[in-house]
């Protein structure tokens, strides 16, 4: 059975955020102070494409560092890291993983972590591929500026260090959630994607689970339903060999993204002094085989599902 994949087969977000200062540093960056000596008491954000090499070197191989003032913020701009961005978007739930095994992975699998952000237990190799994709998010202000501190006591050299500071940020990213890694949980080791090790008979438990978890996130009164089928075939395979798993209809799918695009819309990162909040976010429905078009042109996206339905990868076959 070869089905023509069509409908929406990513949803693609761009993201406007503004803030203060710096929320994601990179620490403490070697660098040449004023006696030509290299110093290390300099904090740095991270700065995309910066390199503290200056280019310069000894005979000997040494490699002469930059100024702490040596920074053009526009090659090299101020930015959040995916990683930073992904740990606060789902904060509620960022330390849970150290406490999942295999008694209690369903419980994992029947939430945000689970469902979009992703996870992976090295302990029984289980684990779930994020549908989501986020880029880094990049100042495009750059008003960077350098900072000399000193601290209280002697004031001999140990009691001095600077920093890279920033005032008013405004950042841009975009991302995407993919539709096929949403709608699809596989049970099973066979093509190495297990997200839990079940029993028999477990199966339609856990999917149940799923399903009340994301019934309580609805809040259009849609039918979400996640259903467990014993040979989960991804379509145009050759062979139609399938797996144990769970595939979500459009409505759970649906709810999935809505929340995930709440969760955007109202992201807040504040870190010590510093700060950085969502202020839009532009959505593509994209029902296209152009990969982030968002990028792209915007006047090509569509800005809601406009009636059309999401691609379906998954098929359950009879054994």
């Amino acid at each position: 059975m070869t089905n023509k994949i069509t409908g929406i087969r990513s949803i693609d977000f761009k993201i406007v955020a503004k803030g203060h200062g710096v929320v994601n540093w990179n620490g403490p960056t070697n660098l040449q102070g004023e006696d030509g000596k290299t110093v290390d008491n300099h904090t740095m954000p991270k700065l995309r494409g910066y390199s503290n090499l200056s280019g310069r070197e000894k005979d000997t191989g040494y490699k002469y560092r930059k100024e702490a003032t040596d920074i053009d913020f526009k090659k090299t701009p101020l930015y959040i890291s995916q990683n930073c961005v992904r740990h606060h978007l789902f904060r509620e739930q960022a330390y849970d993983l150290h406490y999942a095994d295999k008694k209690n992975i369903k419980n994992i699998l029947a939430s945000l972590t689970g469902l979009v952000r992703g996870y992976v237990v090295p302990a029984s190799q289980n684990k779930r591929t994020s549908p989501l994709l986020l880029e880094d998010f990049v100042d495009q202000l750059g008003n960077g500026n350098f900072e000399q501190f000193g601290q209280a006591g002697e004031r001999d050299s140990s009691s001095f260090y600077s920093k890279t500071t920033f005032g008013d940020t405004k950042y841009i990213s975009y991302g995407s959630i993919s539709i096929e890694q949403l709608q699809f949980i596989s049970l099973e080791k066979k093509f190495d994607r297990e997200a839990m090790e079940i029993k028999t008979g477990e199966g339609e438990e856990v999917a149940k689970m799923v399903e009340d978890f994301i019934v309580s996130l609805d809040t259009q009164k849609r039918a979400p339903k996640a259903t467990f089928y014993e040979n989960c075939v991804r379509n145009g395979t050759i062979f139609e060999e399938g797996e144990n798993g769970i595939i979500l209809n459009d409505d759970a799918v649906d709810v999935l993204i809505d929340e995930t695009l709440r969760k955007l819309n109202e992201l807040v990162i504040r870190q010590a002094k510093s700060y950085m909040y969502v202020d839009e976010v532009t959505v593509d429905y994209n029902d296209s085989t152009s990969m982030m078009r968002i990028k792209q042109d915007e006047s090509c996206i569509h800005s809601s599902p406009e009636d059309k339905k999401y691609a379906h990868y998954f098929y359950a076959k009879e054994k």
